[in-house]
């Protein structure tokens, strides 16, 4: 058994300021009235962060890679059934990989949506002047309800996951995902995690947020 550097120190950060991010965002949507200045702006941050996480899934650390969880229907299956291989277990295992991206897909839509959506016609996301009422009325719609209410079930269907493999199966998921170390067996490859990475995590997030708010300045 040997401790493995499993998940870098960029993707370890991204995900803790994701869930922040996420905490703030559902607080202050539903505090609204001048909350609603700290939701657009967690929001831009959510944004930045999600970008970031798109390019670092490419190029990053070796679990990180959405390369690395990316599993066919037979091997899902097969986790389900107890019978997948050890190596599927390492970073992301195959239910959890399908958790990871629908939660990324659903950020994405909400966050989107929240460039056009608007808040009882008193504030209105940046980009709602590039679109129509009509198509303004539907994005919120989907902003204030049906998105909301998918994220909240897929977060607390991953928190439930997270319990039932701390007392269940006694693997605790949170750890490794604090100090980017887990225990394994055998030769695992471990994922890059060194200054020249992390200088270019950090770069690569200042040019993602760079990026949203060259966008949000296009409805300034």
């Amino acid at each position: 058994m040997n401790y493995v550097r499993i998940w870098d120190m960029p993707t370890r950060l991204f995900h803790w300021a994701l869930a922040i991010s996420f905490c703030g965002l559902f607080m202050t949507g539903k505090t609204g009235g001048d909350a609603m200045e700290w939701h657009f702006l967690l929001g831009y941050t959510m944004a930045s962060l999600l970008l970031f996480r798109i390019v670092w899934g490419l190029f990053g650390g070796r679990w990180s890679r959405f390369s690395s969880f990316l599993y066919r229907p037979r091997a899902i299956l097969a986790y389900v059934r107890g019978r997948a291989p050890a190596e599927h277990s390492i970073g992301h295992n195959p239910l959890g990989a399908q958790s990871v991206f629908a939660i990324l897909c659903l950020l994405l839509a909400q966050v989107a949506t929240g460039l056009f959506s608007e808040d009882k016609g008193e504030v209105f996301g940046p980009l709602s002047m590039f679109a129509s009422q009509a198509s303004v009325r539907l994005v919120t719609a989907y902003h204030k309800n049906v998105g909301q209410r998918l994220l909240l079930g897929l977060v607390l269907l991953h928190l439930a996951a997270i319990a039932l493999h701390y007392f269940w199966k006694k693997d605790n998921l949170v750890k490794p995902m604090l100090v980017g170390d887990k225990l394994l067996p055998g030769d695992v490859a471990p994922s890059r995690d060194n200054g020249a990475s992390r200088a270019a995590g950090a770069i690569l997030l200042a040019a993602c947020a760079g990026a949203v708010a060259w966008i949000v300045r296009l409805g300034a």
